[in-house]
């Protein structure tokens, strides 16, 4: 029997479809709690955005960049 793919997860699927990281997603790949990011995005910390449901969405890029503006620079 051929050996099956593991099937994506929700988060992989989508990043892969472009609609961002959720609120509990982006708080784990930060590691921090989903407070923290509300709290972070509702001061203009973290630039996510809305669906129009109002569920808050965030890149992997932007969450990357918003950790490597958090380490100190050499020099």
């Amino acid at each position: 029997m051929p050996a099956m793919s593991p099937r994506p997860t929700s988060s992989s699927a989508r990043r892969a479809s472009g609609l961002g990281l959720t609120a509990s997603e982006a708080a784990h790949h930060l590691g921090v709690s989903i407070s923290t990011v509300r709290r972070w995005s509702d001061a203009g910390h973290l630039q996510g955005y809305r669906t129009p449901g109002g569920q808050r969405r965030f890149s992997v890029q932007q969450l990357d960049e918003f950790l490597d503006s958090l380490r100190p620079r050499g020099g």
